[in-house]
């Protein structure tokens, strides 16, 4: 179930990166970022990957040269993306839409995808060199917003590979961005979806209230026994039909309704917390990233292409955790989940306006982010090519994992995950996920003996 790191070589050979700018003239002007947007959780960049097959229809036509056109031409419609982040009063985020653009980076390597094995998944031999990080070019302020990079395979086929700064969208909002940039591809002239800023939707208003208690920006002290973050591995599990109906079956007859989500954000957070073996007392979270489109009232315009997302903390001890059947974990997420309406939304972003922005959400290990992208459709993309062998995040970043959907060898359609752990505790977390699917979960007796010395 686990997938193997793959030992293959790649050869790139890269062009100078470029500036892409709008294929037309845009507006110039300053547009602010919402409260949601604007906290110091969202200050990094995303690694996203979208891989295709070769088509023979296609032949002639060079992928870098559509795709290059058509996200200028996105780019008209889309231009805030080609501006640049500044700070106003305050540090509050704005975008100065100045045309100045996009980094793209032409690119050829030396491999056919049939070289990256059957299953295409997270970690992806050498993705520093499809992804190349261009000096200086990964700041928050004064930055390009996106890079991408395309890069020719041997066998016809391609990989495009990009870079987000993520207070500029969420999962849905760069999927939306990127199936625009395949409908120019495919000759279509203006997007099925128009885009919306709109950013002040997400706002706090002139009277910001926190009326939640939000412990998903609680400071979580590193105590002596929490294992550090670093030296970090990279996997990916991959969770289908049979895994799936394994891990019901562990679940009293009344919560075996519950959502796949659900269900694995239980059992990962359980097996990742027995793993990493922190301090029997010390409290455990558990952040259930939670999309809120269809959370207000009305909802959120379909082309709202911001950060519309919260994430709501469950919470125990470790030893709660460990000793308590899944069902324990499973019961904290659906709690955590239905907290979310959109008074909720709004006590977040009051919360990042009261605090200064400067809140974060806990980066110690003994936190854990989950955030599913099986629905967001970065596969369906298509630049003329077809929709994506595999598309989605390229790997899990710090304490975030990411439920992408995928195929395994079999051809069956799951869901992979992709986790980042320090090396001794990906393997006991390996070993805990296997004893729970063959429902011999670890009783919670033997666990946690050498923090508790």
């Amino acid at each position: 179930m686990a997938t193997p790191s793959t030992s293959l070589e790649i050869t790139v050979q890269r062009c100078e990166p470029e500036l892409i700018a709008p294929a037309k003239p845009t507006p110039h002007e300053y547009k602010l970022l919402s409260d949601i947007d604007d906290q110091a959780s969202l200050r990094f960049q995303v690694p996203v990957i979208q891989i295709y097959r070769n088509d023979p229809s296609m032949k002639g036509k060079d992928p870098v040269k559509v795709i290059r056109e058509a996200l200028a031409q996105t780019l008209v419609f889309y231009y805030p993306f080609a501006g640049r982040l500044r700070e106003g009063v305050n540090g509050k985020l704005m975008v100065d839409c100045n045309d100045e653009g996009v980094l793209f980076i032409e690119a050829d390597a030396d491999v056919t995808l049939e070289q990256f094995g059957d299953a295409l998944q997270p970690p992806f031999p050498c993705f520093d060199e499809l992804l190349y990080d261009v000096p200086g070019s990964e700041g928050m302020l004064n930055c390009p917003l996106l890079l991408i990079q395309v890069t020719r395979l041997k066998c016809g086929g391609f990989i495009l590979a990009i870079r987000l700064n993520h207070v500029m969208s969420d999962g849905p909002g760069l999927q939306q961005f990127m199936a625009t940039v395949g409908e120019m591809a495919r000759g279509i002239a203006t997007p099925s979806i128009p885009p919306v800023w709109e950013r002040h939707l997400l706002d706090s208003g002139d009277s910001p209230r926190v009326t939640f208690t939000h412990h998903e920006y609680d400071e979580v002290e590193v105590t002596f026994t929490t294992p550090p973050l670093d030296n970090l591995v990279q996997r990916s599990f991959f969770f289908g039909p049979n895994e799936v109906s394994a891990l019901r079956r562990l679940l009293p007859l009344h919560l075996r309704q519950c959502s796949k989500f659900e269900l694995l954000t239980a059992c990962l957070w359980r097996c990742r917390t027995i793993a990493i073996n922190p301090d029997p007392n010390e409290e455990v979270r558990m952040l259930c990233i939670v999309n809120t489109r269809s959370k207000f009232n009305p909802p959120l315009p379909s082309g709202y292409y911001g950060n519309a997302f919260v994430f709501p903390a469950a919470m125990t001890t470790a030893k709660k955790l460990g000793q308590n059947p899944l069902g324990y974990a499973l019961e904290l997420v659906k709690q955590a989940k239905a907290t979310v309406t959109e008074e909720y939304v709004k006590s977040v972003a009051s919360l990042m306006v009261i605090r200064g922005k400067r809140l974060h959400f806990p980066t110690v290990i003994g936190s854990y982010i989950i955030s599913d992208v099986t629905k967001c459709g970065f596969g369906d993309v298509d630049f003329g090519w077809g929709k994506a062998a595999f598309a989605g995040p390229a790997k899990g970043v710090g304490v975030i994992s990411f439920f992408i959907q995928a195929k395994n060898k079999k051809g069956e359609v799951g869901t992979l995950v992709a986790i980042c752990l320090p090396a001794p505790a990906m393997e006991r977390f390996g070993k805990e996920l296997d004893n729970l699917l063959k429902g011999q979960p670890t009783d919670g007796k033997s666990i946690f003996i050498s923090s508790s010395m």
